[in-house]
């Protein structure tokens, strides 16, 4: 069965990882997406190379995807992508601002050619304001967003990235990829296609949901305090561990939590998620441990609370040395308890529950040879998404693109020699 969006093509002006992503995303949907990149390559095929010009981060981010090199300075190579555009669907690009007018590709002039078009563009910071033109990459905006300060690693006395994942990146590349399906449906009742602006800053601020809330009558007082002291120590040039401490004081968390954490056991270490009283409760009685703060009317920010949550804790981590993972998830699986093992990624690759459920696929580079990844990240019984083809190899499809909008084999030759295309 063909995917939801089978017909649907995309002219896709993305490097590094949001923008890659998202046009991933809809290929596996079933779009037909042509990658634009610079005959040199976007950087990422740089990193981590495992081939010449196949790097380990961009296979993960361009699978199902057509190459089509072009060095968009030159008219040849801008003639081609006039020539493509009104047959295109969705426009996505990731350039700095200021960087599609000049180049001639911005949604004003792409669209007076397709007034049909999707054009999805992604920035660091969004398209306005002082920092609008201001490049900007995931560290950064994991920087300004307060992302990294609310992870609390602080190494050397500074504090570090959220290295596990780009989290600013891929949630944006989440975004435009919903953004863009949104706006296909909206052209489907008008007949109208829209600009879809997304920006790393403001994902960055959306994950980190009740954060960035700031309850008037709750908050405020509290809030200004908080604002006004750490200006101060800045000021006075503080060290980072000085101003944190005052962080954690205005971002309290209540002593002794033994339920929402991770715990070293005898062999590895296990995660427990109590989320609500009920499962706190079925914890502590699967683990023999008596919580007095279950007492109706009792004040958890009291020294009384505090003292007890400290040795509940050092109760607990007892415990949990007792046993092995295997033996306490087959426990506190039993007892109705949220838990699992810490692993590490590459053991997934060939675990159990994302073999059941397809989220590994393998696929065959051209250059590389097989390739094992995560699969599409959503299931749909009527229009599924697939995997169709690993990541292209550079200039790939480049005959074939430019055949389709009729040029000749000699022609394709000389925009080689050129430098127009690779």
């Amino acid at each position: 069965m063909p995917g939801a969006l089978d017909g649907i093509r995309i002219l896709d002006f993305t490097e590094i990882i949001a923008g890659p992503m998202a046009a991933m995303l809809l290929a596996d949907m079933g779009a037909e997406v042509i990658k634009v990149e610079p005959p040199w390559g976007e950087p990422w095929r740089q990193q981590a190379l495992i081939a010449p010009m196949e790097g380990r981060n961009y296979i993960s981010l361009n699978r199902g995807k057509q190459s089509l090199p072009l060095d968009l300075t030159k008219p040849e190579a801008l003639e081609i992508v006039y020539k493509l555009i009104p047959s295109m669907d969705v426009v996505v690009i990731n350039y700095r601002p200021d960087v599609p007018a000049k180049l001639g590709i911005d949604y004003e002039t792409l669209s007076a050619i397709n007034p049909r078009l999707v054009y999805c563009e992604n920035t660091a910071y969004g398209r306005r304001g002082p920092h609008s033109h201001r490049p900007g990459y995931d560290i950064i905006i994991q920087g300004l967003s307060g992302l990294m300060a609310a992870d609390a690693k602080i190494q050397n006395g500074v504090p570090q990235s959220i290295s596990a994942s780009a989290v600013a990146d891929t949630s944006t590349g989440l975004a435009m990829a919903w953004g863009v399906c949104a706006a296909l449906f909206a052209r489907e009742r008008t007949g109208k296609g829209q600009k879809v602006e997304a920006a790393l800053l403001a994902t960055a601020l959306a994950v980190q949901t009740g954060r960035f809330l700031q309850i008037e009558k709750v908050d405020h007082e509290a809030r200004g305090q908080f604002l006004e002291d750490i200006n101060l120590l800045r000021a006075a040039g503080a060290p980072y561990p000085d101003i944190y401490t005052r962080y954690e004081a205005f971002r309290a968390r209540p002593p002794g939590n033994i339920y929402y954490r991770t715990y070293q056991t005898r062999d590895s270490v296990v995660t427990v998620a109590c989320l609500s009283d009920v499962l706190r409760k079925k914890m502590a009685d699967a683990l023999g441990l008596h919580d007095i703060r279950f007492q109706p009317g009792y004040d958890p920010t009291s020294e009384e609370a505090k003292r007890f949550g400290e040795e509940l804790t050092k109760k607990a981590e007892a415990l949990f040395l007792t046993r092995t993972t295997a033996e306490w998830t087959a426990h506190l699986d039993a007892a109705g308890v949220p838990c699992g093992p810490v692993l590490f990624t590459e053991e997934l690759v060939d675990h159990e529950q994302t073999l059941a459920n397809d989220m590994v696929v393998e696929l065959q580079h051209s250059k590389v040879g097989a390739v094992k990844m995560f699969g599409p990240v959503l299931r749909m019984s009527d229009t599924p998404m697939e995997a169709r083809s690993a990541a292209p190899a550079m200039g790939e499809h480049t005959d074939q693109v430019l055949a389709s909008l009729g040029y000749t084999a000699a022609q394709i030759q000389r925009l080689r020699e050129q430098g127009v295309t690779r």
